[in-house]
């Protein structure tokens, strides 16, 4: 699913400056709270944006010494620093913008652009409509390539077990885009029709709790990663049932796997043996069960096989299975 990362991403970062760029310019004329979190809010994510690609750029590299697994996790640490970002860049500043117009609340203000008056409410409406475009476009893209990796999981169910963070860090951000978005034009409105300004501090303090709500959500998911996540229970169980094809297996002690990366996993088995196999038919056989386990998915990269008994096996319960 990488080529349909990089086109959410590329798509969203596109959609994030031009929106934070007019964004800013609504602040400046009308004085707005809500519109400069917004804007604020938006180049936070053009900046994830272009960590998520410095980060897809860097897992690329190949393994050495150093790294002989690769370097396949970096992805996930650019992840965790742009569920950070969100957090502090765009959450914490937006409740802090809140709180500051709550104290010192001012109507929104005109906007004089080359003689001509524009009602502030209207520049706000019309550069908020716009970036509800630009932002609904962006996540539709995300959604679809998030939807073509999801299968019939539902949705919650395929971000918690995606090893792509880079494509649902973009469709979180999006979502969370579009709902601030919502917030920011009620408040603009609203605060403009009740005549109460306040309600601008308001708006943007419940933009902050969005992206703050947001941010702890993917900090958790993106924690997991880069800590190391088993590979998805539906290959797990294939490896068991393609192992125990073998002949001359025993006993499955165990199955370890390990995302290295959004597409490189680490399967480590444990086999009880026929003690009358010679070392030659051993050999032959971790030889074939490699070949078969990474055509199983081509997403498994490494395939270590360790042979000894049941008993002297040790690994969690979780992990070992009888064949």
């Amino acid at each position: 699913m990488a080529h349909e990362s990089t086109s959410a991403i590329y798509t969203a970062a596109g959609a994030n400056l031009a929106i934070a760029a007019a964004k800013f310019v609504g602040a400046f004329f009308t004085g707005s709270s809500a519109m400069l979190a917004e804007g604020v809010h938006s180049m936070v994510d053009t900046t994830n944006q272009i960590l998520l690609l410095v980060g897809m750029k860097r897992a690329k590299r190949p393994a050495d010494a150093l790294h002989p697994f690769g370097y396949g996790r970096e992805i996930y640490f650019y992840a965790f620093i742009v569920a950070l970002f969100i957090f502090l860049g765009g959450g914490a500043f937006a409740v802090y913008e809140g709180i500051h117009k709550l104290h010192y609340p001012e109507p929104v203000s005109d906007a004089h652009v080359f003689g001509h008056t524009i009602p502030g409410l209207w520049v706000n409406v019309g550069i908020l409509g716009f970036a509800v475009l630009a932002e609904g476009y962006s996540c539709a893209v995300a959604l679809k390539s998030f939807w073509a990796e999801k299968g019939s999981r539902p949705p919650i169910t395929a971000i918690r077990r995606s090893k792509d963070p880079a494509l649902f860090t973009v469709l979180i951000e999006d979502v969370a885009a579009l709902m601030g978005l919502v917030v920011a034009l009620s408040g603009v409105i609203l605060a403009h029709v009740l005549d109460m300004p306040d309600l601008d501090g308001w708006a943007s303090i419940a933009i902050g709790a969005i992206l703050i709500g947001m941010a702890a959500f993917l900090m958790i998911e993106t924690h997991g990663l880069l800590i190391g996540e088993a590979a998805d229970p539906a290959l797990v169980a294939a490896i068991r049932a393609v192992v125990r094809t073998e002949p001359g297996v025993h006993n499955v002690n165990a199955v370890l796997t390990q995302h290295m990366g959004p597409s490189d996993i680490l399967v480590n088995v444990s086999l009880d043996m026929d003690d009358t196999l010679s070392a030659g038919a051993i050999e032959a056989m971790v030889g074939r069960l490699e070949q078969k386990l990474k055509a199983e998915s081509p997403d498994v990269t490494r395939v270590f096989i360790e042979i000894q008994s049941k008993e002297a096996a040790s690994y969690p319960a979780t992990a070992a299975a009888e064949a």
